[in-house]
């Protein structure tokens, strides 16, 4: 009696066993790729400023928009160079959002207010001369 419950035992436990591995076979596994490339887009443009504060806050009016990968504001020729993802953001939204920082772009002037609370350092001269827009090469 003890061989047959044993007997029964071992049976039973390569059912469930091979149960166990016939479903492990099964089991599909997909591979989806996904490029890391962006549609990149290079802008110049002229923005006014003065010190290494108008550089931060220019830089990271530009830097806060969903798609940028680089800007980088020059202090002494008054442009910004900018790399962005033209998916995800526009050139004009780029001059708009270092607007509303205060200062101004050679498309759009900046806001009032902001400039208003800018450091006294940054108050720059609404007639300076700046770099005009252009596509980078």
């Amino acid at each position: 009696m003890k061989k047959v419950i044993l007997s029964v035992a071992v049976i039973a436990a390569m059912t469930f066993t091979s149960c166990k591995n016939d479903a492990k076979k099964e089991t599909k596994t997909e591979t989806i790729e996904v490029s890391k490339e962006m549609a990149t887009t290079a802008v110049s443009f002229g923005v006014r400023g003065n010190c290494g504060m108008c550089k931060t806050t220019i830089e990271k009016a530009v830097n806060s928009l969903e798609g940028v990968a680089s800007a980088t504001w020059d202090v002494d020729k008054k442009k910004v160079d900018v790399s962005f993802d033209e998916t995800k953001t526009t050139e004009m939204s780029i001059h708009e959002a270092i607007a509303a920082s205060g200062y101004d772009t050679d498309k759009v002037s900046g806001n009032e207010e902001a400039y208003k609370g800018l450091p006294g350092c940054c108050k720059y001269d609404h007639d300076m001369a700046m770099s005009l827009s252009s596509k980078m090469e």
